[in-house]
Formats: C-alpha cells, structure tokens, sequence
C-alpha cells in the first residue's frame, strides 16, 4: 500500500476559494486529524481529496479507488433492516459481511429493526458501519462521530485503530473531538485562502 499524498491544494466551496497550499503526507498505518473552526473548509478539502469534486490548483496521489468518503449522511434506506442494509452495501461492493461488524458498531441487538425506527445515534453507527464493509484502504470521515455518546465514540476509535489502522489502511478525520487515537493533526487555519482569493465574501456561508 501506497502513502496518501496532498500537495499544495487549493480548494473552493461554490466557486469561492476556501483553503490553499495545503501539503500533508499520510503513510500506511497511519492518520491524521483535520482541525480548524466551521466553515474552515474541511468538507469541501476532504471531498476534493476523494475526488468528489476537482481542485483548484495542487494534487492528490494514493486516493482515487482507494478511498471511501463518509460525511453527515447515513446513507441508509428505512425500509431495510439493519441486517438487509448490512448486507446491501456487501453486496454492491462485492465484499464479504464480517459477522464480527455486529459488534464492533453495538447492531447486534438491532439486526432485525428496519433503519428507519432508529434512533440518531443508532442510525449513525448503522451509517458508520458501513467502513467495516466497502474494503476502502483510505478513509475520509467528515465529522464522523456526529449524534454519538461516548460509549460509541469509544467504539468507533477502536474500530479505527484497532481493525483499519492496524490492518495497514489510511484514515484523515475531521473532527472537534477528541477521539483519543493519538494521531497527529494539521490546523487548517494559516491555510485559510487569501481575502482577494474569497473575494470578500461573507465566511458564515463557507
């Protein structure tokens, strides 16, 4: 497995530059945390990283095929159980179902309950378990412990640390918690683009 190298990105949100000479190198095995206020950029950076939208200026190697993108969104269908849905997202990636998967996102109760009787918190480890499944050697998570109590949170780390990291994959995480993973982190922002690049636009709506 190859790093995940970001050099020099720039970025924009709605035509608007939001982020620039952003260089960071990610190896195998490793991570890193995206820090920086709201409306810092991290989506839109994290999103032009999986090549979910083009750069500005800059390049991204060792993404591509590689990586699986997860934002706010759950991404579930209600009327599929947690099993059906489990099973759905195994069968679109043609991946094998870890049955082990149950356990690490606390479902082993809820197999049988359609995704939309779930609870916010239940849905996003529904949502997250979904990491476990596609076979993605990097992992771009924006925000990813969103309607989480801390017993999930703590789960989710361990399943990030303890199966994907330590299986040799990649993970960059936005976030403004503390995941307890130990993992270095880059502020974004002295990366913020210059007021002439924003064109003096107003920042609450980046």
């Amino acid at each position: 497995m190859s790093d995940l190298l970001v050099e020099d990105l720039a970025v924009a949100r709605g035509g608007v530059p939001v982020l620039e000479g952003v260089s960071f190198r990610v190896a195998p095995g490793r991570g890193l945390v995206l820090r920086g206020p709201n409306g810092i950029g991290k989506t839109t950076l994290l999103r032009a990283i999986a090549g979910l939208q083009p750069p500005l200026s800059g390049r991204v190697e060792g993404a591509g095929e590689r990586a699986g993108y997860a934002s706010h969104a759950d991404g579930i269908k209600p009327a599929l159980t947690v099993a059906e849905t489990l099973g759905f997202w195994a069968d679109l990636y043609r991946a094998e179902l870890p049955e082990a998967v149950y356990d690490w996102f606390d479902l082993a109760d809820l197999r049988d309950r359609p995704a939309g009787t779930l609870s916010a918190g239940q849905g996003r480890r529904l949502g997250l378990a979904r990491l476990a499944v596609i076979g993605r050697e990097v992992l771009l998570l924006d925000e990813p412990t969103v309607s989480l109590d801390a017993a999930s949170v703590r789960r989710f780390a361990a399943f990030i640390r303890d199966r994907h990291l330590a299986q040799g994959g990649i993970a960059v995480l936005a976030t403004h918690i503390d995941l307890g993973l130990e993992l270095p982190e880059i502020d974004l922002t002295p990366h913020r683009a210059a007021p002439e690049a924003r064109g003096g636009s107003d920042e609450a709506f980046l």
